[in-house]
């Protein structure tokens, strides 16, 4: 169901592409002719995505989750204090016979001595987690992840302003985003998803506008604390992830899928103990809508906090822990306001996760396994994966999503009939 808003949109980002290489190029007209001796470099890779059903067919009928081939192009003119960047795919999709132009990145930055500019469609990641993710609150598209691609897929661009500053007691990162960009959830014709109110097919979405009031803004501040990273979140906007808002709670026809109003306020510490690297990560989500509890339809407000620990237990072989936990506050109003037929959340959610990669044949050769378990929930996913390359500038890598556990609703048990088995060929330039 949330899906089908995304897919409706794909046309004005393709027009968004062509605006971001206009203003790019508008940009670079405006340098003089004797700038254009300006360092410039020109990458790409072409690449097939496949990802096949093991457990059942899709709810349309088909049996694969993924199948494209694509080419990405990447240009990088350097002329200092300025620097203009494109990220730009094109690509082929199999199962919705359809052709399609994203703009993965596209800005320009400007650098000082102490502060540095960045505008346009940037990629920005914050925090500690290892696909947990607790103050990096910037979209992502979870039907990549789910689907077998390429990780660097899972992460979504934000058009907007970054600005770095670094005086001497911190540095600092302000983001301004003045237009939303939600979450991308599986596709509901591809996997098969728990829905509450399945026979309400009549559903639209409502994005925030873009106003002032609605421009979104986050704010880090980082710097070393006695050897460990230490850093400071801010952020003000809307969830990723819509509600749904029915017309009528008893004899529903319509659901709206709004984004309710989200702050974030959080801090993270990461440094070498115990013959590794220790991660600290918390946050308090502050549900600005819903701060009693007493709505149903919004999410209540939560803190999160994650404990990770990471080690090279011999050569070429890591492990990764991590430890998630999730409290919900006024859990008292929330069960009491909770509809009938509605799935009941708990009010503590724990998740752990272990990975484990060894590198093998003079690190040509990647062996890997992921896996979420929630004691709480009792559901999981499993992702192996084996990684080859031929040459510095070709790869392969296939892997398995295995989810499985828990009820129907919960985060994976929900995606019990959608295991996969998925292949990645790149040749990059």
């Amino acid at each position: 169901m949330k899906k089908q808003s995304s897919r409706a949109t794909e046309q004005q980002s393709s027009r968004s592409l062509l605006c971001w290489i206009i203003v790019l190029l508008v940009s670079c007209s405006t340098v003089p002719p004797s700038s254009y001796a300006s360092d410039i470099s020109f990458h790409g890779f072409l690449q097939g995505n496949y990802s096949f059903n093991t457990d059942s067919s899709n709810p349309d009928g088909k049996d694969m989750k993924w199948a494209e081939e694509r080419l990405q192009l990447k240009l990088d003119a350097r002329k200092d204090p300025l620097n203009f960047f494109i990220k730009a795919d094109a690509f082929y999709d199999h199962i919705d016979d359809a052709s399609h132009l994203e703009l993965r990145e596209g800005y320009a930055d400007f650098t000082s001595s102490s502060y540095d500019l960045r505008i346009g469609r940037q990629i920005i990641t914050w925090g500690l987690g290892d696909l947990i993710f607790i103050n990096d609150v910037f979209p992502k598209d979870y039907e990549a992840f789910f689907s077998g691609r390429p990780l660097e897929y899972l992460k979504k661009g934000i058009d907007g302003i970054k600005l770095g500053m670094y005086p001497s007691f911190a540095s600092a990162e302000l983001i301004i985003i003045p237009f939303f960009e939600p979450n991308n959830f599986p596709d509901p014709k591809r996997f098969h998803m728990f829905d509450p109110m399945p026979l309400i097919t009549k559903r639209e979405e409502e994005k925030p506008a873009s106003t002032f009031d609605n421009t979104e803004i986050a704010f880090r501040m980082y710097r070393d604390v006695a050897g460990f990273d230490a850093s400071l979140y801010y952020y003000r906007g809307f969830f990723r992830q819509p509600s749904m808002l029915p017309d009528s709670m008893t004899a529903p026809s319509k659901i709206t899928l709004f984004y309710p109003e989200l702050s974030v306020y959080g801090a993270s510490l990461q440094g070498r103990m115990l013959d590794g690297v220790v991660s600290f990560e918390a946050g308090h989500y502050d549900s600005r809508e819903d701060r009693d509890g007493t709505d149903p339809m919004t999410p209540n407000s939560q803190t999160k906090f994650l404990i990770g620990y990471q080690r090279q237990l011999w050569e070429d072989f890591t492990i990764g822990l991590q430890y998630f936990g999730e409290y919900m506050h006024d859990y008292s109003e929330y069960e009491k306001n909770l509809p009938s037929g509605f799935p009941q959340e708990k009010k503590y959610h724990d998740l752990a996760s272990a990975r484990l990669t060894q590198f093998l044949m003079h690190q040509t050769l990647r062996l890997s396994f992921f896996a979420f378990y929630s004691p709480s929930y009792e559901d999981y996913l499993l992702n192996p994966e084996i990684k080859y390359n031929f040459s510095d500038s070709v790869w392969a890598a296939t892997g398995a999503n295995i989810f499985g556990g828990g009820e129907e609703w919960d985060q994976f048990g929900q995606l019990d009939k959608n295991d996969n088995i998925y292949l990645q060929m790149r040749y990059e330039f």
